[in-house]
């Protein structure tokens, strides 16, 4: 009996889904479980790079598959990235499946579990959903796909492709509760956080960190956004707080990061003369409690409609490095109502850029005030949001749907790692 992850995306690629797959992947290895990872050869950022068809990695064994490689640039292009990987991966599956194996299969590319679902039932392997985002209500609010005929034919293979499945796993309770008003089974929906990597991300000092005299920022104030310029987030309100701080030569911000708002944000910056934001290229993920360090606050944005359907995962690794975080987009959303009840940040609406100007000053001008919310933010992290926690989640959950053997000695090592004050939580 094997275990199977199946993103378009695995270890070494830096992407979100690619970190947080590869590492339930390792966890599991590290266990004794017989895992197998299903992905393309590609990395998520860079056509030119390829990765080999077989690989052995930390204890598991990553399949990639034959896929086109036309990348993230063009709409069409990346339509047939997902098409040929869909084609691909439906092969392998009824190639290599076998009775009792587990198949947890990801969201991107959007609606593997509708490919996967017949295949996996043909093999008698169990199909296990793991809901990092949701389409296609993510392509609907962004109008990438139009809402008709073909829009609710979407829906509706994906809600039978959930149906389908021993256990739909979502990151937060509002996609849960959205997807039991859609009429999944609420027995076959579960709640597991997603997590970041608190012994490789830890805060560091201002003093000490070396990308603060590498990039000359010295004692300014930083204010920090990482990661995915994509369509699901707004800018628009960040660059208008950023040109009512423009004259503040004490505060800058430092843009880290790629995708398809870039260029966009790039234009403006130049039309509006932001000569206090800093751009700089995805680095390293060796550099990551580096960079994420370095600023003294960051940013997160979500535009409100996508609230149910996205967690931007940065925010994890925010409250590993110990950092405050402003958010923008829907106050009552998870991280807006997350930062108000363990005070370590703000949330503002869109649009409301002289807020969110008024917080940076606040934070720059209140040492005091930016060190309690740091604080709370890693001791935030700590409690609920660690690797080692999730991983424990999703190997106790796993082991539900073990032949009875193996399931009863998962569970075991599962619960004894579990301190007993979390095991008797409701």
């Amino acid at each position: 009996m094997k275990i199977i992850l199946a993103n378009r995306y695995l270890y070494p690629d830096e992407s979100a889904t690619s970190r947080m797959t590869s590492s339930l992947a390792f966890a599991l290895a590290r266990k004794g479980f017989d895992v197998h990872g299903l992905a393309s050869r590609q990395f998520h950022n860079d056509r030119a790079r390829h990765l080999p068809a077989r690989q052995m990695t930390n204890g598991i064994t990553i399949h990639r598959l034959a896929t086109s490689g036309f990348g993230r640039d063009r709409l069409w292009g990346r339509a047939l990235d997902y098409l040929t990987f869909h084609l691909c991966a439906v092969l392998w599956v009824l190639w290599h499946a076998r009775p009792g194996d587990i198949c947890v299969v990801c969201t991107d590319p959007p609606l593997l579990s509708v490919s996967l679902a017949l295949p996996l039932r043909l093999k008698r392997a169990r199909m296990v959903n793991w809901l990092h985002d949701l389409f296609p209500e993510v392509a609907l609010e962004l109008s990438v796909v139009k809402r008709g005929r073909a829009g609710r034919a979407a829906l509706a293979l994906r809600d039978w492709s959930l149906r389908r499945a021993v256990c739909n796993v979502a990151p937060i309770e509002q996609m849960a509760r959205f997807l039991e008003r859609r009429g999944i089974p609420a027995e076959r929906l579960a709640v597991v956080h997603h997590w970041s990597d608190g012994a490789a991300i830890r805060p560091i000092p201002r003093q000490a960190n070396p990308l603060r005299r590498d990039w000359k920022l010295g004692d300014t104030f930083v204010v920090g956004y990482s990661g995915n310029f994509g369509r699901a987030h707004e800018f628009d309100t960040i660059l208008g707080a950023a040109a009512r701080l423009k004259n503040r030569d004490d505060i800058r911000f430092l843009f880290i990061g790629g995708g398809h708002k870039r260029a966009a944000i790039e234009a403006e910056i130049r039309a509006q003369g932001l000569d206090n934001v800093i751009l700089k290229p995805l680095q390293p993920r060796e550099l990551l409690a580096e960079t994420l360090g370095l600023a003294d606050v960051h940013l997160v944005s979500l535009l409100p409609p996508l609230e149910p359907f996205v967690i931007p995962s940065k925010f994890y690794g925010i409250l590993a490095a110990g950092r405050p975080t402003l958010f923008v987009g829907d106050l009552e959303g998870e991280i807006g109502v997350v930062l108000q009840q363990y005070r370590c940040g703000h949330a503002v609406a869109i649009g409301d850029s002289e807020t969110l100007a008024r917080h940076i000053l606040d934070l720059r001008d209140s040492p005091q005030r930016l060190s309690e919310m740091a604080t709370s933010a890693r001791r935030l992290f700590d409690t609920d949001y660690t690797e080692d926690r999730g991983c424990r989640e999703w190997i106790e959950l796993l082991s539900r749907f073990l032949p009875s053997a193996a399931s009863d000695a998962a569970s075991r090592e599962a619960s004894a790692a579990i301190p007993a004050a979390e095991r008797s939580r409701p």
